[in-house]
This record gives structure tokens, C-alpha cells and sequence, in this order.
């Protein structure tokens, strides 16, 4: 039995091919919400409660545990992130179980450099802070824990991301995209598939637990060249692309909350942002899908979601 806390792109896509591949499966979310597949269990469950979790997990093997803050805000990741990831462990830990975590390159604490596992992963301060935290306190825990990195996600499934509804429906639809930082600056994307196919492989290989891992990425690409790569896999003319300079950015966080958590990040997008995942892929087995073929599927799931709200 595997379990699974959320439904949201990782989570979805970890079910999904845990059960594909012949695997039981429970997925846990407040609504019940998942993929529909007889080897899928949707329960409903508050990842948080202890007890509910715990009963939750009677029988697991692996949780997966794909569940972020309510808002993508420092003050939510600090009071909710913390507390539910202990309450995981502890559950897992009682279980026997191994917990796999997506997680991001925020805690990376030499950002110009290329990221490799070695790290380092001490950024302190703010969302980066609030990661290295989690990252430590994973270390420090009874539970047998892995970490599996990503760069920003794309794929099906994936809507709220600067690769998401930000810039490809626009390009679908033959619309100008505008992204932020810069349109020039090489930058690691992540097909959400090869996150969860990494995730999966690290569960079920002990030698892996207790470490951090590097999803398999292809090779860094500038925003521009991303969106020219969704055009080429839509059959359509590349789009105009143009980026929202940071000190616009920066002034907005001055009036709005939300500008200035994203402006805390830009330094991932004007100036080169790359990850190496080449030692991971080593010892995982596994290779970043080909950008044509993730760039057409991930086309053909915005159709899809775009024809199904028509």
C-alpha cells in the first residue's frame, strides 16, 4: 500500500502511476478528490490530524507527501508547513513507512552556482528560510525520509506556475506572453512526470532513503526558449515574449502582499537559475523526458482543460 496526501499536480501524477504500474494506492485529501482508477483508494482525510492520519497510513509501505501552504506566503509556509510534515513523520514512522517529499531549490544557499545534491542548502530568511528548516528537520527526524528537488514545474496538470497558465494557453492561443525577471536568462524546468517517476524510484530503493535527491531535468532553457518549445509542439507561430522588469515588481510588493512574495524570488529568474540532476539520474536509473515530447503532452492537456470549461 501506498499512500499519497494530496491531489494536487504531483500528488495526481504520483497516484496515477503508482496505479499504472499495479500498485494500491490511497490518496488522502479534505475533499476526496483524485485520479479514478481501480487500484486508487480516495479517502478523506485531514493530513494534519494525527489520528486520522495514522489510521490513514495502516499497512503503508511509502507516503508520498504532496501537500504545500494554503498560500504561497512565508507567514502561512512558517504556521502550517512545520507542524503538518511532524505529524507525517511521526505517522509514517509508526507505520515503518518511508516518506518522499517533493521539494524546491529555495534552500539552496549559492543560487549563482549550479545546484548540484552536494549543495549547499542553508538559505535562511523568508519562504528560503522556511525550506531549509523543513529540509533539516526531515534530517533530524526517526522517520526514514527523502527529499526529491525540482526546478519549476510544467506539465499536465500544472496551472499556477510561471510555465503554467502564465504562458501556455497564451502561446496556444497565438497571444503575446509576458513572464518575469527575464526572457533571456537560462532556467531549470521540471516535467512534474519525472518528478514523480523520481520520487517513486526513491521509495522503493533503501540506499536512497535518508539523502536528497535531483528530479531529472533537461538542460536549462530561458523562458523564451520554453515558450518556443510549447509553440513548436501547438503547431502555432512563436509567440511574442516579453518580461516584467523586477523594479516594477519590487514597487508593487511595496502595496501588495502577494508582489512581494513573488518579488523575493526573482532572483531565480534574472539571473541564471540551473540544477544539475545528472548524479541523481545515475542512481535512480532514470533520464529527463525529451522538452519536444513533455512540451506536446503538456499542450495536449491544456487543450483538453481549455475545450472542457468551453
Amino acid at each position: 500500500m501506498h499512500v499519497v496526501t494530496g491531489a494536487g499536480p504531483v500528488g495526481w501524477t504520483v497516484a496515477e502511476q503508482l496505479a499504472e504500474q499495479g500498485e494500491n494506492v490511497r490518496i488522502l485529501t479534505r475533499s476526496g478528490s483524485g485520479p479514478d482508477h481501480p487500484l486508487i483508494e480516495r479517502m478523506r482525510v485531514d493530513a494534519s490530524d494525527a489520528q486520522q492520519l495514522g489510521q490513514a497510513l495502516n499497512g503503508a509501505v511509502a507516503v508520498f507527501h504532496c501537500i504545500h501552504g494554503s498560500a504561497y506566503r512565508a507567514a502561512a509556509w512558517a504556521a502550517e508547513l512545520p507542524q503538518a510534515e511532524q505529524v507525517v513523520m511521526d505517522a509514517a514512522a509508526a507505520a515503518g513507512a518511508v516518506v518522499v517529499f517533493p521539494e524546491s531549490l529555495y534552500s539552496y544557499s549559492r543560487p549563482d552556482s549550479v545546484m548540484t545534491e552536494a549543495g549547499p542548502r542553508a538559505a535562511d530568511g523568508g519562504k528560503r528560510g522556511i525550506r531549509t528548516e523543513l529540509l533539516n528537520a526531515r534530517q533530524a527526524h526517526a522517520a526514514n525520509t527523502v527529499s526529491v528537488v525540482a526546478g519549476d514545474f510544467f506539465g499536465p496538470l500544472v496551472r499556477t506556475a510561471h510555465a503554467g497558465e502564465r504562458m501556455v494557453p497564451l502561446v496556444v492561443e497565438g497571444k503575446s506572453v509576458q513572464v518575469i525577471g527575464s526572457a533571456g536568462q537560462p532556467h531549470s524546468f521540471t516535467f512534474v512526470p519525472d518528478l514523480a517517476a523520481a520520487m517513486i524510484a526513491a521509495a522503493r530503493d533503501p540506499k536512497l532513503w535518508n539523502t536528497v535527491l535531483h528530479a531529472p531535468t533537461g538542460p536549462a532553457l530561458t523562458q523564451r526558449e520554453l515558450a518556443t518549445a510549447f509553440a513548436d509542439a501547438a503547431g502555432v507561430s512563436v509567440p511574442k515574449v516579453s518580461a516584467v522588469p523586477g523594479w516594477v515588481l519590487r514597487t508593487a510588493g511595496l502595496f501588495s502582499t502577494d508582489m512581494r512574495e513573488l518579488a523575493e524570488m526573482l532572483y531565480q529568474f534574472e539571473r541564471p537559475f540551473v540544477m544539475d540532476s545528472s548524479q541523481s539520474q545515475r542512481l535512480l536509473g532514470l533520464e529527463p523526458t525529451p522538452l519536444p515530447e513533455a512540451a506536446a503532452a503538456t499542450v495536449a492537456w491544456w487543450r483538453d482543460a481549455v475545450r472542457e470549461l468551453k
